[in-house]
């Protein structure tokens, strides 16, 4: 295939990457204050966070079985446009039912589009003679990092989360009517038989659960690290969202520095160095009685949950097996199960002590980590 072929087919599934980054971060990023105008406690934000992870597993199963019977890209474009057009709904929800109802098809949604371009990924890296699928992930964090640094603009100038919300829904549909032509076009496979749900080879099930970890942590910083300057520590909306961006600012940085760290030390140790960040961050941030040493555990936690998923995703890319993509979306799906499951629970847990018990148990997750990393054969490499 012609180099110019092989970029116009990678910066299209960068774009599809960069989509979902930039829109699930510019909710996050308004999480704050839609909590507050909808003048919601701790357990009942929770609930609502739950009907994402709802959405999730209810479609999971079946966005394994389409991708059996329907090309990745036409699974992708679906998911897009639905995700976005769900994005624009939410800043519009004047009420709690109508708010929960917007985030069920926001987790399905994105979980249709998040497992199709990461199928997406792994076709396009069997083109390349060289390792590309973190890259994929470092643009997500990128676009994560945009999403959230606009989100403070709009925070700052006192635009709504309605009008910011429909903005970046109209600018991400754009993006993908524009690239879906330049997609992958990835056949399906007809002849693999594959159940309502596919566990992970058993080989592979240590990633699974370190995925699982990771994206729990992750997420646990996009829906409640805001929360947590605002209502443990008093800081204010611009300082909640000032947070937010450093911790996207750590984990693009190490996301983008990952192959190399992977190179010289070793992906077992670099998994293991990740879970101290985690635990290291999130302990400071329980222990830390003022604003700036949150700050610098918002750092840790950024590095430490940066390069975990695009290693672990690419390991699954490199399965000699007959059907890569399989273990890519069982994978993928535990590790968005973490993503999705346990942030509402923190909502759970503050009602029912603190927020910061909420983050000394997410903590102990970093600890997890460092033994799961244990549990990785020697020899495997990104």
């Amino acid at each position: 295939m012609q180099e110019t072929s092989l970029t116009r087919l990678r910066r299209a599934n960068a774009v599809y990457f960069f989509i979902s980054g930039f829109g699930y971060s510019s909710w996050t990023s308004r999480i704050p204050g839609i909590k507050e105008s909808l003048k919601l406690n701790d357990a009942h934000f929770g609930t609502l966070l739950f009907m994402m992870p709802v959405g999730l597993i209810l479609t999971m199963p079946f966005t394994g079985k389409l991708l059996d019977h329907f090309k990745s890209r036409t699974i992708m474009l679906t998911g897009a446009m639905v995700y976005n057009g769900v994005l624009a709904c939410i800043g519009f929800c004047s009420y709690t039912w109508m708010l929960g109802i917007a985030l069920f098809f926001f987790g399905s949604s994105r979980n249709m589009m998040n497992l199709s371009m990461n199928a997406q990924a792994i076709g396009v890296q069997a083109l390349y003679n060289r390792s590309i699928m973190s890259s994929f992930h470092a643009v997500w964090s990128m676009a994560g990092f945009a999403g959230a640094a606009f989100g403070y603009l709009m925070v700052t100038l006192n635009i709504i989360p309605a009008w910011h919300l429909l903005g970046v829904s109209l600018l991400l549909t754009a993006l993908t009517l524009y690239y879906y032509k330049d997609a992958l076009d990835q056949r399906p496979d007809h002849s693999v038989k594959r159940s309502i749900f596919t566990l992970p080879p058993k080989n592979m099930l240590v990633f699974s659960f370190i995925c699982f970890t990771s994206m729990a942590c992750e997420n646990t910083m996009y829906d409640w690290s805001g929360i947590y300057i605002r209502q443990v520590l008093h800081g204010s909306k611009a300082i909640a969202t000032i947070a937010f961006v450093i911790y996207m600012v750590a984990m693009t940085s190490g996301r983008l520095a990952g192959d190399r760290m992977a190179d010289k030390f070793g992906i077992q140790r670099v998994l293991a160095a990740s879970g101290i960040l985690i635990f290291s961050g999130f302990t400071i941030t329980v222990l830390s009685p003022n604003i700036p040493l949150t700050l610098i555990g918002y750092l840790f936690t950024g590095f430490g949950v940066s390069c975990v998923v695009p290693f672990v995703f690419s390991l699954a890319g490199k399965i000699p097996m007959s059907n890569p993509g399989a273990a890519l979306a069982s994978i993928s799906s535990l590790g968005y199960l973490g993503f999705l499951l346990v942030p509402p629970m923190i909502g759970y847990v503050a009602q029912a002590s603190s927020l910061r018990i909420s983050f000394a148990i997410i903590a102990v997750m970093g600890l997890f980590m460092i033994r799961l990393s244990t549990r990785i054969k020697t020899g495997i490499a990104v």
